[in-house]
């Protein structure tokens, strides 16, 4: 089964977290948010009659958002027949929501749910009419993984954005809220009203595997702040917005797809780190908080992964921070739940814990099964059910999903992928790019006495959706800017004969642009940085995705971070290149020396101008 999981980033290890905690410390206080429980809302009465009408099995399938293969509901290629057969034993979406009654629907670009807008259209209506053709038919929530930046289901021709970590470079509150308003209406016109974004986690481990760029930054009141604009953005398009991992992922080596991290903060520096952006969203109104597969023993100290936590879930996140939203789990298929029960045990401990929707079990047959045996038995009642799918009913209410949920052609023309929504992601992209070094005034560079430029570099696999390869987009980028640029591809780990041959075509540059990724004291990268260098050309190196890579790399004159590698950030980054605009980005994290990780080489805040 492929990787089903709400993202992965992998990034490589990086200096110890510690020294990024005593470089944010004192940077912030815990924020003090009154209890917030969302009240009864007048449709109670209304969906508490829906619920008394439903079967057992109905109420069990409310519970479940699941994945599925294909294109259309109805008519998937075979494939995807297959691949459905093989994982969840029907054919089709249709057939899955027959059989199972699930309330939700994710959709993944690898399970050929996301083709083309118009197609995501055509396939949100037709599971909107499976579920609604059954008796007593309930709109489905579907939902999607659109954090911009690393993790993006929908891509080209939507409206991309830079990522988290970009934003959180770029401080501005309105254009997170202009994000999460433009990417909100376009996932809206083509039926998808739930995003698993925005990352309400707070990444002070600059070794994270699993978070890195898709966190906001490292100052829990910077992130605090732009997740609370990028849910109200997200809102005000009637897409319910997702704050995770809960109840903190931002403090790991260890990515919870593989592996089973512990999270060893005290409950005095979650207060003050973790739980900030949280509470932020709580009081922003959050539609649904997600769940983190960890383990975090000072706040339960029962060795549970936060998912399966009653302290946690119920104790912290509905009583102490007055929630009362819908709590849906990260992938039940993910490593970190699997580690300590087993898949039929995991969805009613979830539940128990005081979860309202179970994402994506690896076996939704074992998964629902188990769930109604345990209120058949007694292990669950009923009422718990009830109270789960009562929070799921407002959620579709609020959206407007009991009332209208089809969604047009026409529509998706005049919201997806506009001139005017392109022209403000390009704008926003501008206020991100961060210039870390800039000695003797080597950006930017001029066409006139530099016109050939040289773009080599690390080429990893494009974010969904977007135009790739990086060296490519750098160097159209830069022709359309007037340069005569080439590209050579040379890989995250070039060989001495890539090296080689990078050197060589410098000869023929006036300047060279070298994109790292996520470099390493070992990595060959610093090898073909060190012998561009030698050459005695101009070298611009941008880190094409944690800004860290300038910790090893103290012999450049300019270095510039985009954070992440979509189109976007790339073509923002030429323009910087080039002059056509001056670099804004300032750290949102602070970079450690290599040879000294307990020292800050560049603190939260760094970032060059060019004075004009």
């Amino acid at each position: 089964m492929p990787d089903t999981s709400t993202g992965s980033t992998g990034n490589t290890a990086r200096p110890s977290r510690r020294a990024v905690l005593a470089a944010t410390a004192g940077l912030t206080a815990a924020l003090t948010v009154p209890a917030n429980a969302r009240a009864a809302t007048p449709d109670d009465h209304r969906l508490r009659a829906l619920i008394s009408r439903m079967t057992l099995e109905e109420k069990v399938g409310q519970l479940f958002v699941m994945r599925v293969y294909g294109h259309s509901a109805t008519a998937p290629d075979q494939p995807d027949v297959d691949a459905n057969l093989k994982e969840i034993g029907v054919r089709t979406a249709a057939e899955l929501i027959a059989r199972y009654r699930v309330g939700g629907i994710i959709y993944f670009s690898w399970a050929h749910n996301t083709r083309d807008p118009h197609q995501i259209a055509d396939l949100s209506n037709g599971i909107q009419k499976a579920s609604l053709d059954q008796p007593r038919g309930l709109p489905v929530l579907i939902a999607t993984d659109q954090e911009h930046g690393a993790v993006c289901r929908v891509g080209k021709p939507a409206t991309l954005f830079p990522g988290a970590m970009a934003i959180g470079a770029g401080g501005s509150r309105a254009d997170a809220r202009a994000l999460g308003r433009i990417s909100g209406a376009e996932l809206r016109a083509m039926g998808i009203n739930q995003d698993y974004s925005p990352d309400a986690d707070v990444n002070v481990n600059p070794a994270n595997p699993v978070i890195g760029v898709r966190s906001f930054g490292a100052d829990p009141e910077a992130v605090a702040g732009l997740v609370a604009a990028e849910v109200k953005g997200y809102q005000s398009s009637r897409v319910a917005a997702t704050a995770k991992h809960f109840p903190g992922h931002g403090d790991t080596a260890v990515d919870s797809h593989y592996g089973f991290p512990v999270i060893t903060h005290s409950r005095e520096l979650w207060e003050t780190l973790d739980a900030v952006p949280f509470r932020a969203a709580i009081r922003a109104g959050i539609d649904s908080v997600m769940t983190a597969h960890i383990q975090f023993p000072a706040l339960d100290d029962s060795g549970d992964p936060a998912t399966l936590s009653h302290p946690i879930l119920t104790g912290i996140l509905r009583g102490e921070l007055g929630y009362d939203g819908v709590v849906i789990t990260d992938s039940l298929g993910m490593e970190g739940v699997r580690t300590k029960y087993g898949d039929d045990r995991v969805p009613v401990l979830a539940l128990k814990a005081g979860v309202d929707q179970l994402l994506n079990p690896p076996s939704l047959d074992v998964a629902w099964h188990a769930v109604l045996k345990a209120v058949q038995e007694g292990e669950l009642t009923e009422a718990r059910l009830d109270e789960s799918i009562l929070r799921v009913l407002r959620l579709k209410a609020r959206l407007g999903l009991l009332d209208r949920v089809y969604v047009s052609r026409s529509g998706v023309d005049r919201t997806v992928g506009t001139r005017a929504h392109l022209a403000a992601a390009d704008r926003i992209a501008e206020r991100t790019t961060t210039l870390l070094v800039n000695e003797d005034g080597l950006l930017p560079l001029d066409r006139r006495t530099e016109p050939r430029v040289l773009v080599v570099g690390a080429d990893p696999a494009s974010p969904s959706g977007t135009t790739g390869p990086p060296t490519g987009v750098l160097a159209a980028a830069l022709t359309e800017l007037g340069f005569t640029a080439t590209a050579l591809s040379t890989g995250t780990a070039p060989s001495a004969a890539t090296v080689d041959k990078a050197v060589a075509a410098a000869g023929d540059a006036d300047a060279v642009v070298v994109a790292t990724y996520n470099v390493t004291a070992g990595s060959s990268q610093r090898t073909l940085v060190d012998r561009l260098l030698a050459t005695g050309r101009p070298i611009v190196a941008v880190a094409v995705r944690n800004p860290y890579d300038v910790a090893q790399l103290t012999s450049v004159k300019a270095c510039l971070a985009t954070y992440c590698w979509t189109d976007v950030e790339l073509r923002a980054a030429a323009r910087v290149i080039a002059g056509r605009v001056s670099p804004r980005g300032k750290l949102p994290v602070p970079v450690q020396r290599a040879d000294d990780p307990a020292r800050v080489l560049y603190p939260i805040g760094h970032g060059l101008t060019y004075g004009r």
